[in-house]
This record gives C-alpha cells, structure tokens and sequence, in this order.
C-alpha cells in the first residue's frame, strides 16, 4: 500500500545531536506540507542521551490533500509510538540504534535512513585503551530490525558541500519517497532560507541522488550495511616495490605507516620503517609459512610502529598547527566566510622536558638534572607559557620555523631513547613469533599502550617494558600458550585504568613482579593566610 492511498499518517522520527538543525529539518518538512496542500503537525522531544544534547523530533503528515478531505481534518498524535514509525532519520550512527533499542523501528514497517559517522560518547573517550563501540553491531540491528536500510556518512558530504547535515537529512528523505511532495517543493522551502542556500541545495542533490537511486536495489542496500561501509578506502600510493615484498593484506596499513614517515621525517625514516617490517614478515612467515593467520602480526606491527616512529614533540606539534589543512578545518568548523575576520590562538606550555628532547645526550641530561634541582627545592617544574596568534605572519612563521626542524630531531635525546624502546619491542615481537605466532602476536598489539603524550605516553612506555622484561621473556611458564594469554591478559589490565593496579594485580597472578613505585617530589607551598608571628618585646 502506498503512502497516498493509506488512510493513516505518515510517521517519521528525525534524530539529531545538538547545532545539527534538526529542528530546522522539521519545520522545513511542515511547511513543505502545508506548501503541498497537506496536512501536517510536528513535535519535538528534547531528551538527554549519553553525549546530553541529542534531540528528537516527531512529524506526521496525512497522506490525503486537505481539498480531497472535504472540510475533514485528521487526528494527529503528539508523540511516536514505538513500532508505530514509518521512517527513522537518524544523523549518527549511536543516536539510531538507540532509539531502535528503544523500540521505535519496526522490521515489517520502519524505513531507516542513518549517517554511518560516530560522535564518540563521553563514555568512549574516557576508556585508557580505545573505548569506541564497534560499528559491526550496530549495523546488523539496523539491518534486522528495519523494512529497509540505507547508511552513508552524512557529515562527509555535508562537509564536502560546504553546508549542515540537516540539509543532507532532507535530501535522504525526499529520496527516500517516503512523503508525497514533489522534489520541487523541498527545493522551494531551501531556495528561501536565505543565505546559504545554494550549498544547501547541493548537499540536499547529493543526498538526494544517494538514497533515489539505491533504496529501489536490494543488492546495494546490502553492500551499504557491509562493514565496508565505514571502512576507510583503500590508500594509494604503495610503490611498486613494496606491494612486491609485502602480501597484499599489509598492503593498506603499509601504505599508510610510509605515508606517515615521509610526512613525519624523511626518505631514510620511511626506509627504517619498512626494514623493521620486514623483520617481522621474515619471522612470521617462519611460524605460519602457509599464511592461515592473513600475517595479522605484520599488519597490527605496521599499524602500531607507525604511530610510535611518529611520536609527538615540538616539532611536530607546530607542524599540525601550522598545516593548511588544519586551517581550513578550524574555518570549517566556525563557518567563516570569505569575507570574515578569523582569528586563532594557540596556547602552548613547553617545558625543560620538550626543550631537552631535541638536545644532544649531554646538554639534555643536564637541562634535566637543573629542571629536578628547581622541583626538589619546592619550586614548580620550568614551562614557557606560549599565546601564538596563528592567523599573524609572526605566529605562522614563528610556527612554519619550529616545524623545519626536523633535521634537529633525529640528532636528539629523545630520539635516540625513542629508537632504543622500538628496537626492544621490535626484538619481542621477532624473537617471539617463531616461538608461538600468537606469542609474537600478542607482542606486537602492545603497541596499543604507546599513546598520548607527557606523563601518558611515559606510563605506557614504562608498562611495555615491564611486560617485556617480566613477561615475554622474565616468568616461567608451561607452555608459550600460555605466555602469550599472560601477555594478552597484562595488556588489557593495562589499558584499564591509569594508575595500573590491574595490571599489577595481573602481573603478580602470573608470577612476575608488580612495577616499581616511582618516587614523586614534595612540593612544600606556603600559605599564603597564616598571620606572621609577632615580635618579642626586648
């Protein structure tokens, strides 16, 4: 039965996040309606989901022209009845398996329309480890429990055309066919909403052409909820040369672990990164020479010694400042126009440790040992507190300089100790494989641990060795199964929570030491209220 011969109201929850123009999107839809000579009525819901913000917004439309109702006018309702909707609009990934957790979708009626791109819960962010949900689950409950499915990544394309996702939402609904307008009409309600009209017509076109042409192909719907769907696309770039000496299922990590070390540092950096690979294929090809595992130790090595080779510092800090890229992000993000004033500070606090990174050994352990001397007389640790105007000439090239020295990287302390620690995890990882693959495996995702920067980054430095020393090679066990199910066990402990007492807890149940306490300074302040004694009288 087709929308214009039911005799009921056509239903649709639109769910938005907070400045998405969801409640933009529902008056747009009325007044589209009314424009059409049909009778409509919306609510909002405002509610507090688990990012606070998310919005929800109700709307029927009969599907009879108030001319053909003969002076009759039909009962609306003011809410959504769960199972009830004929369409679910949704413009994150989350926000729509949540209200189809809630009941709102129904698999014989509910046709849902979903972005594929996440906004990252405070619950996600706050994991040690990566705390994001997988995408995996939440596709197969919109597939199982919808008529029909249609996702693609909303925010791209609203971000390509330069407009807001409700102007992508609207396009998805008048594909959809779900309501009885013609395409003119939704077109009519964006031409009059003034400025910003025409990149919204184009991303309304884009999302139009996106859902008209596949919601009537069963086969693409399919491919659309496919893992694929998020994935990234396939990276370019692999050289010849490299696609030779790697298995093709390295070949999309590998590609981006070089690109990040010639954008990072060098030719020779990238070279020394591919090396290390190699040492890892080499071992694992011994343990599993009919590849049954697809070389997953060689893929997760080029994930996670990428990220590590490409460690933060100064240097690299001004760089992504001070990229075009990240400009044109910032000006994304606050709508600046053409003819708009933007300004931007950046706020930065180096301190003895950053400078003494790019320093020799000697003249790093001495700007060391005065920075501790300051903290252990009570004094607080040496910063420069930095408020670099980067839409200045003077900040961007105050910035552009400090980026250029990369060349002064390679020569510094923290480099060398950096190189030293990846050369011993790399030495697990190798030693380890042709021992036990899930052995060497379980080696090389301790790569995870290396994240973040500071206090952080040295916390999972020190975790990683520990585990080395204690675990992959210190402990005895039974069998290397076993070794590696300890390994795997003491990662996951770690990324738990900051402080690490599960992993001490793990590490001690596996018969190896707990960390060593680290000693931390005492800082004696002076209050500032204590009253002065007074004087004795002679």
């Amino acid at each position: 039965m087709t929308p214009q011969t039911q005799q009921k109201p056509i239903t649709l929850l639109i769910c938005a996040l907070g400045g998405e123009g969801g409640g933009v999107l529902t008056e747009w839809l009325v007044d589209i309606a009314l424009a059409s000579g049909y009778p409509a009525q919306s609510t909002s819901i405002p509610g507090v989901a688990q990012r606070t913000g998310a919005t929800t917004y109700y709307l029927e439309v009969f599907p009879v022209p108030l001319a053909e109702l003969k002076g009759k006018r039909p009962v609306f309702s003011l809410n959504p009845v769960p199972g009830a909707l004929d369409g679910l609009v949704s413009s994150e990934l989350l926000e729509t398996a949540r209200q189809i957790g809630n009941g709102m979708s129904s698999p014989q009626r509910t046709m849902v329309i979903s972005s594929s791109n996440r906004t990252f819960t405070t619950a996600e962010r706050m994991e040690p480890g990566d705390g994001r949900t997988d995408s995996a689950p939440l596709l197969d409950v919109l597939r199982t429990q919808s008529r029909s499915a249609q996702v693609f990544d909303m925010g791209e394309m609203a971000k390509d055309c330069g407009t807001i996702v409700s102007a992508v939402m609207l396009g998805a609904i008048a594909g959809s066919g779900l309501f009885p307008f013609p395409r003119k009409a939704y077109e009519s309600v964006i031409q009059h909403g003034g400025k910003g009209a025409e990149a919204s017509l184009r991303g309304f076109d884009r999302a139009f052409k996106q859902v008209n042409t596949q919601r009537e192909q069963a086969a693409m719907v399919t491919s659309l909820l496919s893992d694929q769907e998020l994935a990234a696309p396939a990276p370019k770039g692999l050289g010849p040369d490299l696609a030779r000496i790697f298995p093709a299922q390295v070949h999309d990590m590998l590609a981006l672990g070089h690109a990040r070390m010639l954008e990072y540092q060098d030719r020779t950096y990238a070279d020394l990164y591919v090396q290390r690979l190699q040492q890892v294929l080499a071992a694992e090809q011994q343990a599993d020479p009919a590849s049954t595992q697809g070389y997953a130790t060689t893929r997760e090595m080029a994930r996670w010694l990428a990220l590590w080779m490409a460690f933060d510092d100064i240097v690299r800090v001004a760089d992504l400042k001070s990229s075009a890229s990240r400009w044109q992000r910032v000006s994304g993000e606050v709508k600046a126009g053409s003819n708009d004033l933007l300004q931007v500070y950046d706020h930065f606090k180096p301190g003895a440790p950053e400078f003494a990174a790019l320093l020799p050994a000697g003249l790093a352990a001495r700007v060391t040992r005065w920075d501790r001397a300051r903290v252990a007389k009570g004094k607080a640790p040496w910063a420069m507190p930095l408020k670099i105007g980067t839409h200045s000439v003077f900040g961007m090239l105050s910035l552009r300089l400090l980026a250029k020295l990369k060349w002064l990287r390679v020569r510094g302390s923290r480099f060398a100790t950096e190189q030293a620690l990846i050369e011993q995890w790399l030495a697990g990882v190798v030693q380890g494989t042709p021992q036990h693959w899930q052995l060497g495996h379980e080696i090389a995702l301790c790569g995870r641990l290396i994240k973040g920067y500071g206090s952080t980054n040295e916390r999972g430095k020190d975790n990683l060795m520990h585990v080395l020393e204690h675990l992959a090679a210190g402990a005895t066990f039974a069998s290397n199964d076993l070794r590696a199910a300890a390994i795997a066990a003491a990662r996951s402990a770690a990324l738990q929570d900051e402080a690490g007492k599960a992993l001490d807890q793990m590490l001690v149940q596996h018969g190896a030491p707990a960390r060593p306490v680290k000693a931390q300074p005492i800082r004696w302040m002076e209050n500032p209220h204590r009253k002065p004694k007074a004087a004795k009288a002679s």
